[in-house]
């Protein structure tokens, strides 16, 4: 593989699981603690989790090709091919899932809040599990980037 598909392979690595990281862990809570307005934060931190979303899938496409045009079939032994497949189909339970499930609650709770509305727990429950998710998520991507020369 030429010098470019390698450095373009660290890039996305550290894009994805940078972005999450910083995202997830730094930026929501922020806007949480900063913002007066707790609707307004969950919503600017959801764009923010869907711009990471995407970034997510686009990365792990580049990474998926990568692997299997530097190491062909013995790309499927390999503990990163792993990692970007589990981190991937996490992401698409995620965006395309949870995150639907999670919009959908919002709109019925309308023209209340859904914390302050009939719907909190049931809120609160996929939120949990959307959590989840981004945790360990954000786990395998520390193994990603730890592992990601093997």
């Amino acid at each position: 593989m030429s010098r470019f598909a390698q450095s373009l392979y660290t890039i996305a690595i550290t894009l994805w699981v940078g972005g999450q990281w910083a995202i997830g862990y730094m930026v929501a809570p922020t806007l949480f603690a900063k913002l007066g307005d707790r609707s307004l934060a969950g919503n600017m931190a959801g764009q923010l989790f869907a711009i990471i979303s995407w970034v997510g899938i686009g990365c792990a496409a580049y990474l998926m090709v990568y692997l299997f045009f530097s190491k062909g079939a013995a790309a499927l032994k390999s503990s990163v091919f792993w990692l970007v497949l589990i981190m991937l189909l996490i992401t698409l339970a995620g965006h395309f899932g949870v995150q639907p499930i999670l919009a959908q609650l919002k709109l019925e709770a309308l023209p209340r809040e859904v914390m302050d509305s009939l719907l909190r727990d049931r809120f609160a429950t996929w939120h949990g599990i959307s959590s989840v998710l981004y945790l360990l998520q954000s786990v395998l991507g520390v193994m990603l980037v730890l592992r990601q020369n093997r």
